[in-house]
């Protein structure tokens, strides 16, 4: 089974785990065949040492069972809890691999439900599943050969009713199955609304918002609460109905150990130490009960654990080149490319090509959606091309390493995403071998330097979550200084600027004036101010390359860049 290799680092705990249950459901068979002897034999026989020593020996036994109890509840758990995070460190690496389009596709709050939620009712399962059904079939085992030894006719009365209970089990389980997914599907749901609604709070605030948010949150609340009632409901008729066999169970014991004894086939010792044995095989019953849900929730849960499991990850070239360095010649060669739904009528970027030299500051601009982006993200292969090549230093980029063609790109972006944490160490992203001085050059190089002394706790400020405590602009210049940190040979710089005021943007854009100097850098733009000085602005519609030129040739030419250039400065 897939599940039991998560066993194997922690197999002496869980060796000791199942030895402790074992011995436990030995003394559970020890208790009513002392009572057997004290009822036909210590006390009718006035046997007053051997009473005493056996009432001695259950003590003792007591005292055993204590301690392997403990170990069981405390050790116990601990096997459960270390393949928990064996598993969520398993599952948090492979997301790390997943393309891009895996997250375009799934929320944020659902894939946080499996790495919580979800492992956690394995996690449970790991650690009572294989402990509860040994000791529960040990004892059932040993308490039928204990009845048998007693009276091989009563035992099989007795055990003629485990089938009906095992058939009644398996004919639930399928549908109880099906409701146990949907649970956990709306609450995977209801997480992600949350944190939707946390991360979006201010938007909702601004908007006055927070009773469309309340009324979205309500609806997927209420789906939460019908499947789980529906998960009750079957919970109800399950355990109602296994809880009444129990019952008959023991009304059969009743009869038909009293029919027994009345006719003499056994002694009031046997009756009574039939009738606790009963009470031995009837809790395991109880147990395997409990542990079926607890099977159902962590079956569940590995099952969507498994689903993200084999998402293929991103792939890697065979036998991948792995170059000393990369100087930045790029030539996009007929690329073609769709997201996931795109048809082939639809596609985002069709036949595209486009050479850029090695250090020449290349900019995309035109219309929205012409696929300025989308190119920028396939350069570092976040998607994969359709069609066509795009190649790096004559290098197919689908045949280098990875982690090589990353290392050699740098990204500042519109939206800036700051980890929670330190300043010094969003800033050593872009390095992490890097020492605390060459990080204070990184942070002078993007004239955030001298902002950041003057807060209280220097570089070691925390920027809050998504870096809330910072201003759009330091926050934009702590991505630049991550990139010149990095130091890459290819720059892309993606509407770096665009939501800035025009004070701040005149800061932002000497430091990446420096930052792109010597390196080929792509830059896409909507405010044409800040492409003019580029070696080649390159306009991009839905139909592809319509123009390119430097910035005085396009205007000379009166086409698409001339006429949004003089719409963005019509009122100047």
């Amino acid at each position: 089974m897939r599940f039991v290799k998560y066993y194997g680092p922690h197999k002496k705990l869980f060796a000791l785990d199942m030895c402790c249950a074992f011995v436990i459901s030995v003394f559970n068979l020890v208790y009513p065949y002392i009572t057997k002897e004290i009822i036909n034999n210590y006390v009718p026989n006035r046997l007053l040492t051997m009473l005493v020593g056996a009432a001695g020996f259950l003590l003792g036994f007591y005292a055993v069972k204590a301690a392997l109890n403990y170990i069981l509840q405390y050790w116990g758990h601990v096997v459960g809890v270390r393949i928990q995070s064996d598993m969520r460190r398993e599952l948090f690496g492979h997301l790390q691999k997943l393309p891009f389009a895996y997250f375009d596709d799934n929320k944020t709050g659902a894939i946080m439900s499996r790495m919580t939620n979800d492992l956690f009712q394995i996690s449970e399962l790991a650690h009572h599943g294989p402990e509860d059904v040994f000791l529960s079939f040990i004892t059932l085992i040993g308490a039928f050969i204990m009845l048998a030894l007693m009276n091989v006719y009563l035992a099989l009365i007795v055990f003629a009713f485990i089938p009906v209970v095992v058939i009644y089990a398996t004919l639930m389980r399928k549908r109880m199955t099906r409701i146990y997914k949907q649970v956990r599907v709306a609450q995977a749901e209801v997480n992600a609304d949350i944190e939707s609604a946390v991360s979006g709070m201010r938007v909702s605030r601004a908007y006055n918002a927070q009773k469309h948010e309340c009324e979205k949150f309500d609806k997927g609340n209420a789906f939460f609460v019908k499947s789980k009632s529906a998960q009750y409901k079957v919970m109800g008729e399950f355990y109602s109905s296994m809880r009444f066999f129990m019952d008959f169970l023991y009304f059969a014991v009743l009869l038909a150990g009293g029919l027994f004894f009345y006719y003499g086939k056994i002694d009031v010792g046997d009756f009574a130490a039939f009738v606790l044995y009963i009470s031995a095989l009837i809790n395991p019953i109880g147990t395997l009960t409990t542990i079926y849900d607890q099977i159902q929730e962590g079956a569940t849960g590995f099952k969507r654990f498994c689903e993200i499991m084999d998402t293929p990850p991103e792939t890697q070239a065979e036998n991948a080149l792995r170059p000393d360095a990369l100087s930045g010649d790029i030539v996009f060669d007929n690329v073609t490319f769709g997201y996931k739904n795109d048809d082939d009528a639809h596609k985002v970027i069709t036949d595209f090509s486009l050479a850029i030299p090695a250090g020449k500051t290349v900019a995309l601009v035109g219309p929205s959606g012409g696929g300025k982006t989308t190119l920028c993200h396939l350069i570092p292969r976040l998607y994969e091309i359709d069609g066509g090549s795009i190649t790096i230093d004559g290098y197919d980029i689908r045949e280098l390493d990875r982690d090589v063609l990353r290392r050699n790109i740098g990204i500042v972006q519109q939206d800036v995403y700051l980890f929670n944490g330190t300043i010094k160490e969003n800033i050593a992203y872009g390095n992490f071998d890097a020492s605390d001085d060459m990080i204070v050059d990184a942070a002078k190089k993007a004239n955030i330097h001298d902002h950041i002394i003057s807060l209280p706790n220097g570089y070691d400020t925390e920027v809050g979550e998504r870096g809330v405590k910072l201003s759009g602009g330091q926050k934009q210049r702590i991505s630049i200084a991550r990139a010149f940190l990095k130091n890459p040979p290819i720059l892309i710089l993606d509407e770096a600027t665009s939501a800035l005021d025009n004070a701040t943007e005149m800061l932002i854009q000497d430091a990446l004036a420096a930052l792109s100097a010597g390196r080929t850098t792509l830059v896409v733009a909507h405010r044409l101010s800040t492409v003019k000085n580029a070696d080649e602005i390159i306009v991009i519609t839905h139909n592809g390359v319509e123009e390119r030129g430097t910035h005085e040739k396009l205007i000379a030419r009166g086409g698409i860049y001339k006429t949004l250039y003089d719409y963005q400065f019509k009122n100047l």
